[in-house]
């Protein structure tokens, strides 16, 4: 019989389609159609059709033994498809356009829904049997009682009859907290959880209308009412507990890796109410639980480089940064999840399902969006160590002359801004705004990350000689400073550095550190701008001219350049005579004589020097 044994989970089964195919957002008409698409391919693989064409072929009835998981998939749907379509008439007679046919609507709801009745009735009937045989676990036939019980109390409850419903209700909602109680994978609990707080409202309301003093005590109504009723209302009760309980010690044994662990916030555990959130959480738990174990080697492997001196830590720093695309990976996946459940209830218009007072999907996605957050904040932090450590082992090994990549202070800039828009999407998150010690750290890394990425991005300046603009930064990163100091002294404690984990420690010798960093990168910033062009904003380098003074103290002081260089350590080479060349006489000698006086030219006047100028005498 082990053999045959089948594994029918019929909540699980229920939750997966109806979460896929448009109950998430109250579709009806598309799960029904789904439903019926669904059992006609079921009926055609089990060969359980009525014949073809107009001739009607009645099946045989199914035994015990002949029965698998597909027959029974089939009547599920058969009676979900029936559920739904009854959900969907009853939709319509609510709208105006209908209220003509309103009364025909409601007559057909009431007969799909009692079909639904009926179907469910006898898949009931056939997993005790089953059970009986020992093909099914107890497990199996819990869900399916809980699912007819759910189904029975709901149709009564549609038909005005509120005593009957609430004690169908809440002996599935006795059912569905053993079930969450005694789980064995975290999964199985969540599911346990949703279909408990989807039945009450209904148990509420129901109580509510039967003039119940304590009607919003959901809980100990459902305990009261399934303590007198579920010996009647489901065949041995108390033997079926008693077997799920022995059939989850023996199974919980090797599935504890399943397990998901309790996720706290500020003392209080986070609510995990839905399946598929519990399996993306499972995928950042391991996550987590790889980088804490990558931790260590690192940490050692770090400490022996040390002891060496001879490696720096930059491969190691790369290995932790990959170590974080994992976690990232499955974080983003979350988010993924809950923002789609956040938006599945905006956009059906119905309220939390959880009790007044817990933590809802939006608080739960908040907080997974906190988690995100501080997760890439970690890694882009530790790819800025990363590459300033490369850069330190680089000029360490180089001593000389410092050379530093133009690519360096960039690719850092652009890190930091990655940590900024971090940080302020974490400080407009809800949970964040809430407390306001969070708040006030959070606010103050945003001020130190600022004055770093100012810090950084005023050597970027400096590289193209613009230092008036490298000054201006350092005096904002000093402003930024003063109010990261501002912020520490308001709170005793810092929320972000004592929790876990602690993914931005700020103390304050980082503070210290930063200053007298600033400190001296503007002072160098001021003495190379004076040695390029006399500290002047518009003047150029191949324009700056040296000042007047240096050459009026010239023409007065005598400049022993010889004693200066000897003074400096260069010994300044001994001067070298310079040897006339006498010229050569040429052959011919220069006799010296007296130079040709020129003729005098007679003056004349009157009227005889005119006419003679007429006539061209001279």
């Amino acid at each position: 019989m082990s053999e045959n044994k089948l594994s029918f989970r019929a909540l699980q089964l229920a939750n997966e389609q109806r979460t896929a195919y448009g109950l998430r957002y109250n579709d009806f008409t598309r799960y029904r159609k789904h439903c019926a698409n669904r059992t006609h391919r079921l009926r055609s693989t089990l060969k359980t059709t009525h014949g073809k064409g107009r001739e009607f072929k009645k099946l045989p009835p199914l035994s015990t033994d002949i029965i698998r998981d597909g027959h029974l998939e089939l009547l599920l749907f058969e009676s979900e498809r029936a559920w739904a379509y009854s959900q969907d008439l009853i939709t319509q007679s609510l709208q105006p356009a209908n209220e003509d046919q309103a009364g025909t609507l409601r007559h057909s709801a009431t007969g799909r829904f009692r079909r639904a009745v009926h179907w469910s009735t006898q898949l009931l009937s056939h997993c005790q049997s089953l059970y009986a045989s020992s093909r099914l676990s107890a497990e199996g036939l819990m869900q399916i009682t809980i699912y007819t019980l759910i189904l029975n109390g709901r149709f009564l409850r549609y038909r005005d009859n509120f005593e009957d419903a609430v004690i169908q209700l809440s002996v599935a909602r006795h059912l569905l907290d053993e079930l969450a109680d005694r789980a064995v994978t975290s999964r199985d609990q969540a599911l346990a959880t949703v279909f408990a707080d989807e039945i009450g409202p209904e148990i509420r309301y129901c109580a509510h209308e039967l003039g119940r003093e304590r009607a919003y005590d959901v809980d100990a109504i459902a305990a009261e009412l399934s303590e007198k009723h579920r010996g009647e209302i489901v065949e041995g009760c108390d033997t079926l507990i008693q077997k799920f309980r022995l059939e989850g010690e023996v199974a919980g044994k090797g599935e504890g890796r399943k397990k998901l662990a309790t996720l706290m916030w500020e003392g209080q555990p986070v609510p995990v109410r839905n399946p598929e959130l519990v399996d993306v959480l499972l995928r950042v738990q391991e996550a987590e639980a790889k980088i804490t174990q990558s931790r260590e080697p690192a940490r050692a492997e770090g400490a022996s480089d040390k002891a060496r001196k001879g490696k720096s830590g930059g491969h190691g720093s790369k290995k932790g940064v990959a170590a974080y695309d994992a976690i990232l990976l499955a974080l983003s996946d979350a988010e993924e999840v809950a923002r789609k459940l956040v938006e599945a209830q905006q956009n059906s218009g119905s309220s939390s399902t959880s009790a007044a007072g817990t933590r809802d999907i939006h608080f739960v996605h908040a907080y997974i969006v906190y988690q995100l957050l501080s997760r890439r904040i970690q890694r882009d932090l530790l790819l800025v160590s990363a590459l300033l450590t490369s850069h330190r082992s680089q000029a360490s090994a180089k001593p000389k002359k410092e050379h530093v990549d133009a690519r360096l202070y960039p690719a850092v800039v652009k890190l930091l801004d990655t940590v900024i828009q971090g940080l302020a999407q974490m400080r407009n998150l809800s949970i964040v705004d809430e407390s306001p010690d969070l708040a006030s750290a959070v606010e103050a890394r945003l001020t130190f990350t600022k004055a770093r990425r100012c810090s950084y991005l005023a050597q970027c300046y400096v590289a193209v000689k613009k230092y008036a603009e490298a000054l201006s930064l350092i005096q904002h990163a000093t402003i930024y400073l003063r109010e990261t100091r501002s912020t520490l002294s308001i709170f005793s404690e810092d929320p972000i550095s004592s929790g876990s984990p602690p993914y931005y420690p700020l103390t304050s010798s980082d503070l210290d550190a930063l200053e007298s960093t600033i400190t001296q990168d503007g002072l160098t910033i001021k003495n190379e701008w004076f040695a390029y062009n006399g500290g002047s904003i518009d003047a150029d380098n191949k324009t700056y001219k040296k000042p007047l003074f240096f050459d009026i103290a010239l023409n007065y002081v005598q400049l022993d350049m010889d004693r200066l260089q000897e003074r400096a350590g260069k010994a300044s080479a001994p001067a070298l005579v310079p040897v006339q060349a006498v010229p050569a006489k040429s052959r011919l000698a220069e006799v010296a004589r007296p130079k040709t006086p020129e003729p005098q030219v007679p003056v004349r006047g009157g009227l005889s020097s005119l006419l003679e100028g007429w006539w061209g005498r001279k």
